[in-house]
């Protein structure tokens, strides 16, 4: 085993999340990649790279919970990222 970093080519993003959905029994076609992709950057830059992917769940379950749909998906996307770009921490200015 090698001690590098595993990426993910981009052109092998869209068999991964084929797969994925596949699992999940998700359709494909209600999956937004560059909706998450966008959330999960902004959270990054505008709170903290840990807080990336515990936000892109966090939309998921909202969006689940609010009945799945792609709406529902974009809606969770959007209050997340608006809450990332007014982020400010008890210990910031």
């Amino acid at each position: 085993m090698t001690d590098k970093p595993r990426h993910l080519p981009v052109e092998a993003l869209e068999d991964w999340t084929a797969a994925a959905c596949d699992r999940l029994d998700l359709d494909r076609a209600d999956v937004d990649v560059a909706l998450i992709l966008d959330l999960a950057r902004d959270v990054a830059h505008g709170v903290a790279r840990p807080a990336a992917p515990l936000s892109a769940f966090l939309a998921g379950l909202a969006a689940g919970r609010a009945g799945g749909s792609p709406a529902a998906s974009a809606a969770a996307a959007a209050a997340i990222t608006e809450l990332a770009g007014d982020w400010r921490p008890a210990d910031r200015p």
